[in-house]
């Protein structure tokens, strides 16, 4: 049974949103995700005020076993990264919900989270 929160919402390619309530959210990718991939030893971080687009390409993590992309889950700017993922990309591996976020997103149109899935959602697409 996979770790997922009911507090996040989540997109179909893997990643979770946080709505940080002041038209802001929290980016990060799921347990089942750091699962697959394996042991981490990179991620390629956004720039700070990069616009992204829901459901394109924002990011790329590297693991032992492979290159993955990181799709952006909704659109508007990048507002802050987590830079400590730059020195210690494990942190993917050893927490996915808590300290390794990716980056926080100010969201340029707030209906993108009406289409995410909740937990139950996406324990449906996993399975």
């Amino acid at each position: 049974m996979n770790n997922i929160p009911e507090n996040l919402k989540y997109a179909e390619s893997h990643e979770w949103v946080l709505d940080n309530g002041d038209g802001t959210v929290t980016v990060g990718i799921t347990d089942h995700a750091q699962e697959l991939l394996g042991d981490v030893v990179y991620v390629e971080l956004p720039e700070v005020g990069a616009e992204v687009t829901a459901t394109k390409q924002f990011s790329l993590i590297e693991s032992v076993k492979a290159a993955s992309d990181i799709y952006a889950p909704v659109s508007g700017e990048v507002t802050e990264v987590n830079e400590a993922l730059s020195d210690e990309p494990e942190m993917i591996n050893d927490a996915p919900f808590e300290g390794a976020w990716i980056a926080k997103i100010k969201l340029s149109n707030a209906s993108d989270l009406d289409d995410l899935l909740d937990a139950a959602g996406y324990q449906t697409v996993i399975e």
